[in-house]
């Protein structure tokens, strides 16, 4: 690895990158890029498509083809090669957007300098919020993003899974669910409960509606700190939630669980990890602990050494680690010990 050089150009690119994201949020907001998938415009047109002013129209294109996202020839605008894919078509991740650009973390990351002298979250709506509204675009936008790492659970689950009689599975703070259901519409004799707050679980039973399994579907409601779990189940679900809190309160979780899961079970947790190398060779773990510190009082990404250290605590066996190329979400698989 090169030793890191910092450049004026560089500086003043960090300066500016809000404007990048606020271009590519209204592009999408408005419409633009699905848009100009049906053909090239010129900024009257396309102000007419999208009924918005003329003048504002201009100016936008102008800068999306600034930052690369269209291209112009002489007065027409059109879609740069690969947007048609990535922002307009069948396999867009434009929606995407609602969640890693939403305003709830706008607001957070504007007032990180106050979060960081406090070592926690200063915005009143955040993650540990009962009624945190973010949760339910989560999960109704994460769900595609969810397909490759519910694919390998359900991969590494199968024939373990498929040797036990009438398997069960909890998923604790399910958001979408697609953990869960994902695995249940590969094991037809998986019934599966849902754990999550209660706006956001209809948004679940949609999902789970959309897989074929709801009549496989049961949800819990409430705090998963306090809400019975039932059981006692094969399999339980952890997935994206434990770096919210510290590590002592995350093995509290996971000891919860544990006393839900049957002799021999197992327990999937799933969420960003650290090692061992530097923050450079990894980033994406780093920049998301800045939004747990934004949003949490006390959470982190935490390390695979200290979800070693959580699981034997919490009453199972060190985890496998399971990695897909250009993923940044691990998955760990733990048997109950």
């Amino acid at each position: 690895m090169t030793d890191a050089v910092l450049t004026r150009e560089r500086v003043f690119d960090l300066m500016q990158g809000y404007r990048n994201t606020s271009l590519l949020r209204t592009g999408i907001r408005l419409g633009v890029f699905s848009s100009l998938a049906e053909g090239p415009a010129d900024a009257g047109e396309l102000a007419e498509r999208l009924r918005v002013d003329p003048r504002g129209a201009t100016i936008l294109l102008n800068a999306l083809v600034a930052i690369g996202l269209l291209e112009r020839k002489d007065t027409e605008f059109r879609l740069v090669d690969g947007a048609d894919e990535l922002l307009a078509g069948p396999r867009s991740v434009a929606h995407l957007a609602t969640i890693l650009a939403s305003d709830w973390e706008w607001d957070a990351l504007k007032v990180l300098d106050e979060a960081v002298r406090r070592g926690g979250a200063v915005v009143d709506d955040n993650a540990e919020s009962s009624d945190f509204a973010y949760w339910k675009d989560f999960a109704t936008f994460a769900t595609a993003a969810t397909g490759p790492t519910a694919g390998l659970v359900a991969d590494e689950l199968a024939d373990w899974l498929g040797s036990r009689p009438n398997p069960t599975a909890l998923d604790v703070a399910c958001g979408h669910g697609m953990y869960g259901f994902t695995l249940a519409a590969r094991q037809p004799a998986l019934r599966v409960w849902g754990l999550d707050w209660p706006h956001v679980v209809p948004i679940a039973a949609e999902n789970a509606a959309r897989l074929g399994v709801r009549d496989r579907v049961d949800f819990i409601e409430g705090d998963m700190f306090e809400v019975p779990l039932g059981g006692p189940y094969d399999v339980v679900f952890v997935t994206n939630v434990l770096h919210h809190f510290a590590e002592d309160r995350a093995t509290e979780l996971l000891a919860r669980a544990a006393r839900a899961i049957k002799p021999g079970g197992r327990i999937v947790v799933v969420g960003f990890t650290t090692t061992d190398e530097p923050p450079d060779t990894d980033p994406a773990p780093y920049l998301f602990s800045v939004l747990m510190l934004a949003w949490t009082k006390g959470g982190e990404v935490h390390s695979e050494r200290a979800y070693d250290r959580m699981l034997t605590e919490a009453g199972f066996t060190a985890a496998e680690v399971h990695r897909l190329p250009g993923v940044p979400m691990r998955v760990l698989i733990a048997d109950r010990a």
